[in-house]
C-alpha cells in the first residue's frame, strides 16, 4: 500500500493489525462485542484497527467526516463505543465529540505502542463492521458486517473486477463507507494487489497520480467524475494505464460516461447498498460500451430478483453471503429467507441483465401514470447548461401529483425554463413533463452526496405557501 512516501507492505499492515489488536486489548479494555470508533480522513491505522479489532470479536465504527457534531453524537448514543480513534487532521474534533460522549480518544499513532499479542476471539458470524446507511428515509441505520460478508464481498469483487497481483489499485474515495472500503480496497489487499490510498479526493491529485503512478484500476462516483472531466489536466493526463474505471452508483450520467469513455476509459457500473457487501451487481470491461445505462449482471453467489411492481418495474431484492441479516442492534435486515429489499426500482432485460430506473419512494403518479424521476434527471443532465437536477411530486388537486424539476446551472451558464422544456419534449412522453421548475443553488444532499428529494419537496412547499 502507497502510503505517503513509501510502500506499506502486507506484511506491514499485519504486524500493525496485530499491534493494534493488543493496545485495544491490553491497554483500552476492550473486549469481543465492544465497539471502537474511528474519525479522520482514509488512513492505514483504519485498516489496521478493523483487522486488529475483528481478531479480538471487537466491532468498528468508522465516522463520517462530513457530519457535524450533533450527528456524531446521534450515531454514537445508538451504538455506544467506549473508546475514539482519530487521526492527526481530526485530533480536534475527535475530543469534542469524546468530551460530549464520554468517550476515551485515542491518537492513531498510539495503535503502533509495544503491547503483548492479544487473545484470538474470532468468529466469522460476529459482527466486526458497523456502517451507517446514508439515511434517506428516515434516520441512519447501522448495517452489520461480520467478517465472513466481509471476505465473501473481497472475494466476489475481485473476481469480478479481475483483481491479480499484478494490479495496482487507487483509492481515492473515503473509507468510512462501503464504497471506498469494499469494492477496491479490501478486495485489492486480499488479492495481493497494490493499493495508493489518498486520504481523500482531489482532482489535480488523483489525475497526477495517474500519469506518475500507473495505477490500473480505480473507483469514482458520479461527483468525482464531474470534477475529473471538468479539471484543466483532464485531457492532457495520461490515462492508459486504467484498465477500466468501476463507478459506485445505481445510475450514472449519461455524458460523464461518454466523456470517460472518449478517453479510452470503459466504466464499469456496480450495483449495491450499504447492506449489500456492497458489490451485488456489476457491469463487466467487455460490456461498458455496449451496456450504457446498465448495472450488469448479478455478481457470484448473488441471486436479483423482482418484488412488488410499480407500473413496469418492480423492487431489486438481493440475496448473497455478502448480504448483512440484520441491523444494530438487532433489527433484521433481511426477509426470513435472506432477501434484502433494497427500495430500487428495477427492470431485467432479455439478456439478463438489470438496470435502475429509480426509487420506489420517489415514483410520482400522476393521473394514473408512474413516472420515474431519474429519466427525467438523466434527459435533463444531456444539457450543456445543467450542472445538476432533480425531479420530484408535488400534490396536486387534478393530476394527484405533478412532477417538479429542480435545476442548478453550471457557473456562468444560461437557460431558460422554455429552452428547458424544449430540449425534454424531444426525449420524454408528454405525461412526464415537469409542470413546476424551481432553481436553487444547490440541491439539499446526505453527507454521501443523494439528493434529498422529499427535503427538496417540504423545502419547495414551503416556500410556495
Amino acid at each position: 500500500m502507497w502510503w505517503g512516501e513509501r510502500w506499506l507492505t502486507w506484511g506491514d499492515l499485519e504486524a500493525a493489525a496485530q499491534r493494534a489488536a493488543g493496545v485495544a486489548w491490553h491497554a483500552w479494555g476492550v473486549r469481543p462485542g465492544d465497539r471502537v470508533a474511528w474519525l479522520g480522513a482514509s488512513h492505514p491505522a483504519q485498516l489496521a484497527l478493523l483487522v486488529g479489532l475483528a481478531r479480538i470479536g471487537a466491532i468498528l465504527l468508522p465516522l463520517n467526516f462530513r457530519l457535524a457534531l450533533p450527528e456524531w453524537q446521534r450515531l454514537v448514543a445508538d451504538c455506544t463505543p467506549a473508546h475514539l480513534v482519530h487521526d492527526e487532521e481530526w485530533a480536534r474534533p475527535a475530543r469534542e465529540l469524546a468530551a460530549a460522549c464520554g468517550l476515551h480518544a485515542h491518537a492513531a499513532g498510539e495503535l503502533d505502542a509495544a503491547a503483548p499479542a492479544a487473545p484470538v476471539h474470532e468468529d466469522p458470524e460476529a459482527p466486526a463492521l458497523l456502517v451507517y446507511t446514508s439515511g434517506t428515509t428516515g434516520g441512519p441505520k447501522a448495517a452489520v458486517h461480520t467478517p465472513a460478508n466481509l471476505l465473501a464481498n473481497m472475494r466476489i469483487a475481485a473476481q469480478v473486477q479481475r483483481i491479480t497481483p499484478a494490479d495496482t489499485v487507487l483509492t481515492v474515495l473515503p473509507l468510512f463507507h462501503v464504497g471506498g472500503l469494499c469494492i477496491q480496497t479490501l478486495p485489492a489487499l486480499w488479492a495481493g494487489a497494490r493499493v495508493i490510498l489518498h486520504p481523500r479526493f482531489h482532482p489535480g491529485d488523483t489525475l497526477a497520480c495517474v500519469a506518475a503512478q500507473r495505477p490500473t484500476l480505480t473507483l469514482q462516483v458520479p461527483a468525482t467524475m464531474k470534477a475529473l472531466v471538468e479539471h484543466p489536466q483532464w485531457q492532457a493526463t495520461d490515462v492508459r494505464s486504467l484498465r477500466a474505471v468501476w463507478a459506485g452508483s445505481s445510475l450514472l450520467p449519461d455524458a460523464l460516461v461518454q466523456a470517460f469513455h472518449a478517453r479510452g476509459l470503459p466504466v464499469c457500473n456496480v450495483y449495491g447498498a450499504t447492506e449489500t457487501g456492497p458489490f451485488s451487481i456489476a457491469l463487466p470491461p467487455e460490456h461498458a460500451l455496449d451496456h450504457v445505462g446498465s448495472c450488469g449482471w448479478p455478481a457470484p453467489d448473488v441471486e436479483a430478483r423482482l418484488g412488488p411492481f410499480h407500473g413496469d418495474a418492480g423492487e431489486l431484492q438481493l440475496r448473497g453471503p455478502n448480504v448483512v441479516r440484520r441491523y444494530w442492534p438487532d433489527l433484521p435486515a433481511c426477509d426470513p429467507d435472506g432477501w434484502f429489499a433494497t427500495g430500487d426500482l428495477a427492470r431485467q432485460d432479455a439478456d439478463g441483465s438489470w438496470r435502475i430506473v429509480g426509487r420506489a419512494k420517489d415514483l410520482v403518479i400522476s393521473g394514473g401514470e408512474n413516472i420515474h424521476p431519474a429519466e427525467i434527471e438523466q434527459a435533463l443532465s444531456q444539457h450543456a447548461a445543467v450542472a445538476e437536477c432533480a425531479a420530484f411530486g408535488l400534490p396536486d388537486a387534478r393530476w394527484g401529483e405533478v412532477v417538479a424539476v429542480a435545476v442548478v446551472l453550471l457557473p456562468g451558464a444560461q437557460a431558460t425554463e422554455e429552452e428547458l422544456a424544449a430540449h425534454l419534449q424531444q426525449r420524454l412522453a408528454r405525461f412526464k413533463q415537469p409542470r413546476r421548475w424551481f432553481w436553487p443553488q444547490h440541491l439539499p444532499k446526505t453527507a454521501l452526496g443523494k439528493v434529498q428529494r422529499s427535503l427538496l419537496a417540504r423545502q419547495v412547499a414551503g416556500a410556495v405557501r
